[in-house]
């Protein structure tokens, strides 16, 4: 028994170590992507259209993945796409965990009229289709980083705000709770000394798998030409442009969208693992 604990507790932390250091590398990538770039990500060359990467035969020198069908270099363009990624992935994951967390809290631990109307605002919103709610609000916003964020905040904080209500309300009728109230804490005080530490490993969990979710989100709106301008480097532009060409040249497509699922599997991956190791039950 004591054996299969411990293997278990090794799977965990692979998963975790593995998990961040992709994610850590990722973020290396676009931080210094205008540095360690080969090749500018927008310079076209139509007679280096298509060229395969360094292992296969016909490849150039300095074209290490690849180029697509306009001469432009493909390991440029991803490393580049990942700064659009990874900033989507951060501010629109942190606001929709600050805006759906905070409600979720109040309605689990305040409950009363507090929870009924959230409950009934997170009911309302759920009933529109996410997608082509998305879709609707980028074409009210316009193309953009900004319109993106807003939408993917505008629609996914309900999911926060149900799970954290739920855990709330579990935590809101253990002992410590009523000991810490009887001992003179106010609710308020008692919501975030109390409620909000025992919550939190919930709420990281969904930060990180919200953050990979905003990754598929922009790459889904670049794909369909929504996201920022067709001409900047992005993970989804880049598999919609590969798709058509996939016969002639199968890199163009390969590369971004292994890279883009490995990214969003590594943020799902270390939620669950932060939880493995900082959720007091599980420890």
């Amino acid at each position: 028994m004591a054996d299969a604990r411990t293997m278990v507790k090794r799977r965990a932390g692979l998963r975790l170590w593995l998990s961040a250091g992709w994610i850590v590398l990722i973020v290396l990538a676009a931080f210094l992507a205008p540095w360690i770039a080969p090749k500018d990500p927008l310079a076209q060359d139509m007679f280096m259209g298509r060229l395969p990467p360094f292992w296969v035969q016909g490849a150039e020198p300095g074209f290490w993945l690849g180029t697509d069908s306009l001469g432009r270099d493909v390991l440029s363009r991803i490393l580049h796409g990942a700064r659009v990624a990874l900033i989507v992935a951060l501010v629109a994951g942190t606001l929709t965990c600050l805006i759906g967390a905070t409600l979720g809290l109040l309605a689990g631990f305040l409950r009363g009229w507090v929870d009924v109307v959230i409950s009934r605002l997170i009911d309302i919103w759920m009933a529109f289709p996410p997608v082509l709610f998305s879709i609707l609000l980028i074409a009210v916003l316009g193309p953009g980083l900004i319109s993106i964020i807003i939408a993917i905040v505008v629609i996914d904080w309900t999911r926060f705000a149900r799970v954290v209500r739920a855990e709330a309300m579990t935590q809101g009728t253990m002992d410590y709770v009523a000991s810490a109230q009887v001992a003179g804490r106010g609710r308020i005080g008692t919501m975030l000394t109390e409620i909000l530490p025992n919550v939190l490993p919930t709420i990281v969990v969904l930060l990180t798998l919200e953050m990979g979710i905003a990754v598929i989100v922009e790459a889904i709106l670049s794909f369909v030409n929504l996201s920022i301008s067709t001409d900047d480097p992005t993970w989804g532009g880049m598999i919609a442009e590969g798709r058509t060409s996939i016969h002639q040249a199968w890199w163009v497509l390969v590369f971004p969208l292994v890279t883009l699922f490995l990214t969003v599997l590594a943020f799902s991956q270390l939620g669950e693992g932060l939880k493995d190791r900082f959720d007091p039950v599980l420890r």
